[in-house]
């Protein structure tokens, strides 16, 4: 029958029909205790990832970057989608940008081997790093938001234009966006610009500590109310 319950349904059944009629009847188990579904889980999500082709993304990648951390971290940092480096090794911001927001975490005390979960708004790498189109952005949102169900961050850190936008819900480039707190799905969330665009332009660094600034207190204020 493939699970215990429909097992002791079937012998609570048979027992009651044996002692009332002489008889055991044999009652078939519901449908609805044999078509249990598995709690999601992680390698769950990633693995229908994994199988996914809703969009054109999955013709040229070399494998899906589903995202690594830890269940229930302090914070998500989210950024647009996977680059060269992270399309041949299958994990995300494994690149310079990804060793260069390492350091900021690092800096505010997050990692993502302890208390971080870090992932991006599509899983598969864009052609040429070209930004990912609105369908597909629609096709893979779905993954990231069963992630974020499953762990459940305290705080979400956006980085760059797009995954901004997305989650905070508002059209504006992430010059206009950042400075303020958002909300996704009732978790607070702080856009600021992504590492590679920091590396390119270092005047950025002061507006992203900032940020990251303030993401540490509002964290720690979370932290302190539970």
């Amino acid at each position: 029958m493939g699970s215990i319950d429909s097992e002791i349904y079937k012998l609570i059944n048979n027992t009651q029909d044996y002692i009332q009629y002489g008889m055991i009847s044999d009652r078939k188990v519901p449908e609805m205790m044999l078509k249990k579904e598995e709690p999601d889980s992680l390698d769950k999500i990633a693995g229908q990832i994994a199988k996914c082709g809703k969009c054109r993304l999955c013709e040229k990648r070399k494998n899906v970057v589903p995202g690594m951390g830890v269940l229930n971290p302090d914070v998500l940092v989210v950024g647009e989608g996977p680059g060269a480096d992270e399309d041949v090794q299958g994990l995300p911001f494994v690149g310079k940008a990804g060793q260069y927001l390492d350091k900021w975490l690092d800096a505010i005390g997050l990692s993502r081997h302890t208390n971080c979960f870090i992932g991006n708004v599509v899983k598969c790498r864009p052609p040429m790093n070209r930004d990912p189109q609105p369908d597909e952005i629609e096709a893979c949102l779905p993954y990231l938001e069963q992630q974020i169900a499953l762990i459940k961050p305290k705080f979400i850190l956006t980085v760059g234009r797009i995954s901004s936008a997305v989650l905070s819900g508002q059209e504006a480039g992430i010059g206009r966006l950042r400075g303020r707190t958002y909300s996704f799905k009732g978790i607070p969330l702080i856009p600021t610009y992504h590492p590679s665009a920091v590396l390119r332009d270092p005047t950025l660094r002061k507006p992203v500590w900032d940020d990251l600034r303030r993401l540490k207190a509002e964290l720690e204020e979370i932290k302190n109310v539970h």
